[in-house]
């Protein structure tokens, strides 16, 4: 199948063509002829198949018939990189048609907004809070929205925007056309679903399994050991583009100046930093300024860059679904990657989970030359100052115990790549 076989509107093929796409991937072969027929829609797909397309170029069709400079669909989504990466995607397919968007988020100030929105476009790229903010000051409207498109519906309620979608939904016309994409679906998002969609048509390519095109290893280390541990990998691995992810932004930050004090070109991407940096962040990894990026997993979704090579989790991701979104930020557009992960024995029953979906062991590995012996440092003594009004000395609570010794690593079964070296991403130039 091709793109010409949608009947999509003659003018959108430049769009097409300049982006590169030929032939369609499942999630666009399946849901842009039920987007274009006007129905409901509910979308499941794996990260980095070409999701984005699927809804944008329906969008576009309808929009290049009707009136101009005046907002007409709508699209929320979670985070400020996400509504960059979809209003690039726009730009991209919709060259030559003068369709106009705007993107609409916080950690900037409003005034560009403001002028897009007076200035008029057709579809406007927003994350809740600033929306709603504009909407209560008159200078959004959305009465004339006929597209809604609630992407990563399960990451806005993971970040607690749930409410504010609802009273987004509120504020849209009842006759509309709703496209609803998730990750999967819990309770919260199934309500959603029933509230907002009519006889949706469902589309579920499944998460289940990480692609194909990438690769997974771990690396037992003690937790104390991660930080020496880190730049033992990297120093091994082919670092063109690499990205991290941390459980925190703390952590995020302090691994970035370990990194970057080694030698590493390393920037950082987590909420601690403005818009600003965060932008600079971005385009200095995708234009291979920065080889390596850390990360929370304010990044896992939407952050399109096709030529990671590597993604290492410092930290195991809380959920089997979260490892199927990091990891799924390489191997992208039919490449190869490489994903490894620090494991701790806390570990154990997420390896089990991700073991278990992938219907094989992870393979462990390790690096033959790392010393796994280096006890933790000492935890500092927790005292307490006695004060005028305790006549008794200070006694630790009972049943206190001494910290407990430090457990020597066994790494197991081990896999060597030639010459003790971390594989190398199959899609980079040696």
């Amino acid at each position: 199948m091709n793109f010409t076989q949608f009947n999509l509107d003659d003018r959108l093929m430049a769009g097409i063509k300049r982006a590169g796409y030929e032939t369609p991937t499942p999630i666009q072969e399946a849901a842009i002829p039920a987007a274009m027929s006007g129905e409901d829609l509910i979308g499941t797909a794996q990260t980095g198949t070409g999701k984005t397309a699927a809804f944008v170029l329906p969008i576009l069709h309808k929009l290049l018939n009707g009136p101009r400079r005046v907002a007409r669909a709508l699209i929320v989504t979670p985070t400020r990189e996400l509504a960059e990466q979809i209003n690039d995607t726009i730009r991209e397919l919709a060259v030559g048609t003068q369709i106009r968007s705007a993107t609409i988020y916080g950690g900037v100030g409003p005034a560009p907004q403001v002028k897009a929105l007076r200035d008029g476009v057709e579809i406007l790229v927003a994350c809740p809070g600033r929306l709603l903010d504009l909407l209560a000051q008159n200078y959004a409207r959305l009465g004339g929205i006929e597209i809604l498109v609630l992407d990563e519906a399960d990451r806005m309620f993971d970040m607690g925007f749930l409410p504010d979608v609802k009273k987004i939904i509120k504020a849209v016309p009842p006759k509309r056309q709703t496209l609803l994409f998730s990750a999967t679906f819990p309770k919260e998002i199934e309500e959603l679903a029933s509230m907002s969609l009519y006889s949706p048509h469902r589309i579920n390519l499944g998460i289940s399994k990480p692609a194909q095109t990438v690769t997974h290893a771990i690396y037992p280390v003690a937790q104390h050991l991660k930080g020496n541990f880190m730049l033992a990998l990297l120093k091994k691995t082919d670092t063109d583009s690499v990205l991290i992810f941390t459980r925190t932004k703390h952590r995020a930050e302090r691994l970035a100046k370990q990194i970057a004090h080694a030698g590493f070109r390393v920037t950082s991407l987590h909420s601690n930093r403005s818009q600003n940096q965060r932008q600079a962040a971005l385009d200095g990894f995708r234009s291979g300024h920065f080889q390596i990026m850390v990360a929370t997993d304010i990044a896992a979704r939407g952050l399109d860059v096709d030529s990671i090579s590597h993604v290492i989790n410092f930290d195991m991701p809380d959920t089997a679904d979260a490892y199927i979104h990091r990891i799924g930020r390489t191997g992208r557009a039919e490449r190869t990657g490489d994903a490894f992960t620090l494991v701790t024995p806390d570990d154990n029953d997420m390896i089990r989970q991700l073991e278990k979906i992938m219907g094989h062991p992870l393979v462990r590995e390790s690096l033959p030359d790392f010393d796994y012996t280096t006890p933790a440092p000492p935890k500092p003594a927790n005292v307490v100052t006695p004060t005028h009004h305790s006549p008794t000395p200070h006694r630790p609570p009972t049943g206190q115990r001494p910290s407990p010794a430090v457990t020597r690593h066994s790494p197991g079964p081990v896999r060597h790549a030639p010459n003790g070296l971390a594989p190398r991403s199959r899609n980079k130039p040696r």
